[in-house]
């Protein structure tokens, strides 16, 4: 599996978690929040789904690496907010089973967030895709508050 990081381009899984430790470690004394998060845009015969990895460095500025990944077109929106929770959650598992394989499981909470909200018509599946991801045992964000999916992965889903 290939990554894109805006900065360093195209990276295998293994080279961007080396990245992300490398950021990490630049500056220890810092606290970090691992950020999950996936958007989808519907484009002639298929949809395109990007899901991003953020790193940030808490009051000190972040980075991020995206995957592309295109699928035959989704037309419900019900399907294709379950489909991004799902790339998220497959996303996160990866990257905690890296962290847990390098010991730093404790220092870093990975969250997802997810792209719904209580306002609009996604309002109705919050309750099924948040018990998705906490169920997963991650945290998980919804709208305002989740960033990853809103804006960054949506930033490239154009």
């Amino acid at each position: 599996m290939f990554l894109t990081s805006p900065t360093k381009g195209k990276l295998t899984f293994e080279e961007t978690i080396a990245e992300i430790m490398e950021f990490i470690t630049g500056l220890p004394t810092s606290s970090y929040k691992i950020i999950i998060g996936s958007d989808s845009q519907v484009m002639k015969g298929s949809t395109c789904f990007i899901t991003a990895i953020i790193v940030h460095r808490l009051g000190k500025g972040a980075r991020y690496f995206y995957r592309k990944k295109t699928h035959r077109k989704i037309k419900s929106l019900r399907q294709k907010i379950f489909f991004e929770t799902a790339l998220s959650l497959e996303m996160g598992g990866m990257v905690a089973k890296e962290f847990s394989d390098r010991g730093t499981t404790d220092d870093f909470k990975v969250e997802i967030h997810i792209d719904v909200g209580n306002y609009g018509e996604t309002k109705d599946l919050i309750r099924e895709v948040v018990g998705m991801v906490t169920g997963s045992g991650f945290c998980a964000r919804i709208k305002p508050e989740a960033f990853g999916a809103s804006s960054v992965a949506d930033r490239h889903t154009k």
